[in-house]
């Protein structure tokens, strides 16, 4: 009887034998089926790496193939001509895609990819010459009836940069990068239990996975057409598969999961031990009911929006809150209600898209992006001052904290609320924003939806429930004195912005910040006196907004100088995948912490149960190294990191134990955890 592998062998053996004849039959003028073409992405200094793509777009019902093609086909090989000194190194491929054909299982790409490869530059380049890299490439494209086998030479031009002052780099590769699996730092597990390959991959619960799809990178390890089924125990993906004949185990199984239908996906390694039964099953490759999980990931979405009105998070926007509250029982609760929800969901939901959006050109962001760019910084610190001031009762208008019948302020509150509020995770919401950054757009939507009601949802109840009205206070004089005490926790707000923009872009954007908030403070004291006369006051006004406006158009143009280091109680080390394998390495524990100035949760864990001298005195003694990643400004690096383990933003905790895989702390630490899980470490209970 023919084994599987025999079937395979037999399978491309003749699948070449027809491209062969076809590729002979059809001349060698004929044109390609895959344009392709060679992309240099900056000039690079000696010394340096420069990435170099491949690019490649099939013709329409072609595809190309992954390094290793499955069943069926054959991936590309590169010989490089390179100038002498230079040297090629591995190459990276994107996420591939299942394609069965008849009884036969490809991984394949079926629309435009790139393949990246560095190449490294000798210290003995000469600055400001230019360079030849050539390459000649080989690939095998296909229809689901017929494959060509094909090759071209591709050239592209390398400039030695002198020192620092360079061009851009090519944008496209950021896109590209996005396409790549991520690194999972933590080892897998497989094990071969009678035929059955059983794995076990480090995936956090709730990372989002959705008709998932295994992909070996070397060949003769599975059954490429056999099913896969999927199940979730606790941070484990439990994955179960027929071995490919005569696979014996020892060696590390190296594997790319590709965790939905955009092409998102983790690169992990697998070492031979023993892998966890049981696990909540999942919809497996090409099944599937997600609707469980997609269920489940809409009530975590609605509660963790819920949970965030009373995380630290909030306590910026106390003031709009608290008005708010007091506005519901002040006549028209249910209109105020309404209006305060559609702000809300409003922000949430324009703060989703246009993440989705940037997600797809090829930025690699996470949830609270906006606080990582110095115009919105400029631009709030600006209208808190502005808030602050309308509070205090230096002028009067219908803005977000305005206290008359006008519903336009609930709206107008809301839509700060949200916009305000949602930089950090919480719990529930952690797990379900994760998840939306794999989804297809429509359903990160519904999650990102769900969130905003979620968040609106404790004044909906009050504005609709008149019992829970009951319980406030009745309206009266005592709004005005209690409306101007509430400028206190605002004009804090004010004053941690202006601190943040001092942190996200130096002195600069923070002089800058101040400039603009000073003079729109100048037009609403004018605005108000104004007022006060009986005059209108909305040229000033207009003003105020073209300035915040300005500044935070200008932010742009500034230059962001280095991050600003903070030194705490513990000795860190700044966060990178390449400094995570040397601690774990180590076999001592490791503390990884991911934080950001405007993420308010972060600032008070830290202060709590971080910067401690108890903690560290704690670490010290059981030899923790301790990790932290500053997310302030964007960093690619753990935003892949922090999507690895199924979180869309900080706060994130990760607690490793020697020759463990990493445990994800809650959100909120307890004053004394880090002491007690470094305390067991070192009495050998862990």
């Amino acid at each position: 009887m023919r084994t599987a592998f025999q079937t395979t062998v037999i399978a491309r053996l003749f699948m070449l034998f027809a491209a062969a004849l076809l590729a002979l039959s059809a001349g060698a003028a004929r044109a390609n089926n895959m344009d392709t073409r060679l992309v240099v992405e900056a000039a690079a200094a000696p010394g340096e790496t420069v990435t170099i793509a491949i690019a490649q777009v099939p013709a329409k019902g072609w595809h190309g193939y992954w390094s290793n093609p499955g069943d069926a086909g054959y991936g590309m090989s590169l010989d490089w001509t390179l100038p002498a000194g230079f040297s090629a190194g591995q190459p990276e491929y994107p996420v591939p895609q299942p394609l069965v054909i008849g009884s036969l299982m490809n991984h394949v790409y079926e629309g435009p990819f790139a393949v990246l490869v560095p190449i490294t530059v000798p210290d003995s380049a000469t600055p400001g010459e230019t360079v030849s890299i050539a390459v000649e490439a080989r690939w095998l494209v296909c229809t689901d009836k017929i494959c060509v086998p094909e090759q071209g030479r591709f050239e592209a031009e390398l400039t030695i940069a002198k020192g620092a002052d360079r061009p851009a780099p090519d944008p496209q590769f950021a896109q590209w990068r996005t396409a790549l699996p991520s690194p999972v730092a933590e080892q897998g597990r497989y094990e071969l239990v009678g035929g059955k390959l059983r794995m076990a991959i480090p995936v956090a619960k709730g990372a989002g996975l959705f008709e998932p799809h295994l992909f070996p990178v070397d060949d003769g390890v599975i059954s490429y057409i056999a099913p896969q089924s999927f199940a979730q125990d606790g941070d484990w993906l439990i994955v179960e598969m027929d071995a490919a004949d005569g696979f014996e185990p020892g060696a590390p199984i190296n594997a790319v999961l590709r965790m939905d239908g955009d092409g998102r996906g983790l690169a992990v390694t697998l070492a031979s031990g023993e892998v966890p039964t049981g696990g909540i099953p999942l919809a497996g490759s090409g099944d599937g009911n997600v609707a469980d999980s997609l269920g489940w990931l809409i009530f975590a979405a609605f509660l963790g929006g819920i949970i965030l009105n009373v995380m630290p998070c909030v306590f910026p926007i106390l003031s709009l809150k608290a008005l708010s509250l007091a506005r519901a029982n002040s006549g028209g609760a249910k209109v105020e209600a309404l209006a305060y929800t559609a702000g809300v969901m409003l922000a949430v939901l324009a703060l989703g898209a246009v993440l989705l959006a940037l997600r797809a050109a090829g930025q690699e962001v996470g949830w609270a992006f906006q606080l990582q760019e110095p115009a919105t910084v400029v631009i709030l610190l600006v209208l808190a001052a502005a808030i602050t001031a309308n509070l205090a009762g230096l002028f009067e208008m219908t803005l977000p904290v305005g206290v008359s019948g006008h519903h336009g302020g609930a709206f107008l509150t809301g839509l700060l609320a949200a916009f305000a509020a949602t930089p950090c995770t919480g719990p529930f919401m952690a797990a379900a924003m994760g998840a939306a950054l794999l989804l297809p757009v429509l359903d990160a939507m519904v999650l990102f939806g769900a969130l905003g009601l979620g968040l609106a949802f404790p004044f909906l109840a009050i504005g609709f429930v008149p019992l829970l009205r009951k319980g406030l206070p009745k309206p009266g004089k005592w709004m005005v004195h209690f409306r101007h005490a509430m400028a206190v926790p605002m004009g804090l707000t004010a004053l941690a912005l202006g601190w943040l923009a001092w942190r996200v872009g130096g002195e600069m954007l923070l002089v800058l910040a101040l400039a603009a908030t000073l003079i729109v403070i100048v037009l609403l004291a004018f605005a108000g006196r104004k007022q006060r006369r009986g005059g209108r006051a909305m040229a000033p006004a207009l003003a105020a907004i073209a300035v915040a406006l300005a500044a935070g158009g200008a932010s742009a143009a500034l230059d962001r100088p280095e991050p600003i280091v903070e030194e705490g109680a513990l000795d860190a080390q700044p966060f990178s995948e390449a400094a995570l394998a040397e601690a774990r390495a180590s076999g001592k524990p490791v503390f990884a912490y991911f934080t950001a100035d405007w993420c308010v949760t972060c600032k008070v864990n830290e202060a709590a149960a971080i910067d401690r001298e108890a903690t560290r005195a704690a670490f010290d003694k059981a030899g923790v190294i301790v990790l932290r990643g500053d997310w302030t400004r964007r960093d690619p690096a753990i935003t892949r990191f922090l999507q690895s383990q199924g979180a869309a933003g900080v706060p994130l905790y990760v607690w490793y134990a020697p020759g463990a895989n990493g445990e994800v702390l809650p959100q909120i630490l307890s004053v004394d955890m880090l002491g007690k899980l470094a305390s067991s470490v070192a009495s050998g209970t862990q």
